[in-house]
């Protein structure tokens, strides 16, 4: 089995280390390596080129989220999850907006870190309900996007549906009787005509727009 790799990355070491140790014990995740600031991760994650980056948005020299779109550009196929313990919606929502597709705070349950690390791994939206509704109203994609003279096919509807709902391509192509490459170029098709990054942002957007 493949294992997920991942690199911690956080200003405190009790909180990089307990996480790390964590990871260590999983079958499935293997730790990578630990970086204290933004420029230790971008160093680490030139040499390693993790799966999951679990970022803190708070650090010395570079933070967060001036480190997410150099990652992002460095590295665009690893998936950036931000642990914190900050919940405001506009960090939330400047982290997600420069790449992130998941979001933790530091008081999660081992579980939640876990699946969530997962999730992410798999390239699903990871992000907790509560967090998510303070987050939606910072989106600034007006609902008549929808309607424009390029709008969402019916599938694309249907997928971004699903997307809202945690589903993997997967999942989704299982949902709607097509193969996984199918849906592939239906997720690529929404993000482009909604014009968001990434699914977390279109797992939001639905979900501002009612459509879950």
């Amino acid at each position: 089995m493949k294992k997920i790799r991942a690199l911690v990355v956080d200003d405190e070491s009790v909180v990089r280390e307990g996480i790390a140790t964590i990871l260590s014990l999983q079958s499935d995740m293997e730790v990578v390596g630990e970086a204290y600031n933004g420029i230790q991760a971008l160093e680490l994650a030139a040499k390693t080129k993790p799966d999951v980056i679990l970022l803190d948005l708070v650090m010395p020299k570079l933070d967060g989220l001036e480190t997410i779109p150099k990652l992002k550009e460095m590295l665009p196929e690893s998936r950036i999850l931000v642990v914190t313990s900050f919940p405001e919606s506009n960090r939330v929502y400047l982290a997600i907006k420069a790449g992130a597709i998941g979001f933790l705070l530091k008081d999660s349950t081992r579980v939640q870190l876990l699946q969530a690390i997962r999730d992410v791994a798999n390239g699903q939206a990871s992000i907790p309900a509560g967090i998510a509704i303070k987050v939606i109203h910072e989106i600034d994609h007006p609902s008549q996007i929808l309607y424009t003279a390029d709008p969402l096919t019916p599938r694309e509807l249907e997928t971004l549906r699903l997307i809202a709902k945690g589903l993997s391509n997967q999942e989704i192509a299982d949902e709607l009787f097509v193969h996984e490459r199918t849906v592939a170029k239906y997720v690529s098709s929404v993000l482009e005509k909604l014009q968001l990054a990434n699914r977390t942002q279109a797992a939001l957007y639905a979900i501002r727009e009612g459509l879950t």
